[in-house]
């Protein structure tokens, strides 16, 4: 059947079907000023190492996102030895990216991944930044 033998379709008229879940605008959640953190739902989280090259960020985002899989798997499976195998695998990748582990900035500070942004010394930075939308 052509768009003109559609039924009720003019031609030139869009014959798919269109969804109708409204779109969700995506941002970005806020990076702390020295671009050490991102904050979602008021908890720092560290980002990774900037240092690395995108072939060696590729390399272990893959490893990460296959672990993940792993991880899913495994639970859905019930097998104990592959989730731990499993979750030691995004451990590993995320050491790889400097998201866990030794921190990568040299200059002394202290980590403060998973602590909540109100009890850090990003806290007045964060209130200044307003209201802000759970990411």
């Amino acid at each position: 059947m052509t768009q003109a033998d559609s039924p009720g379709k003019a031609i030139g008229e869009n014959v798919r079907h269109e969804s109708h879940v409204p779109a969700i605008p995506m941002t970005a959640p806020p990076s702390t000023p020295d671009g050490r953190y991102l904050i979602v739902r008021g908890r720092l989280w560290r980002k990774s190492n900037p240092a690395l090259s995108e072939e060696e960020r590729a390399r272990h985002t893959k490893a990460l996102m296959a672990a993940r899989r792993a991880v899913r798997a495994a639970l859905q499976g019930g097998d104990d030895a592959a989730l731990r195998k499993a979750r030691a695998g995004v451990q590993a990748a995320k050491v790889a990216l400097g998201e866990r582990g030794p921190v990568w900035w040299q200059d002394g500070s202290p980590d403060y991944n998973r602590h909540l942004v109100k009890n850090t010394p990003y806290a007045a930075w964060h209130d200044s930044l307003g209201p802000q939308e759970d990411a």
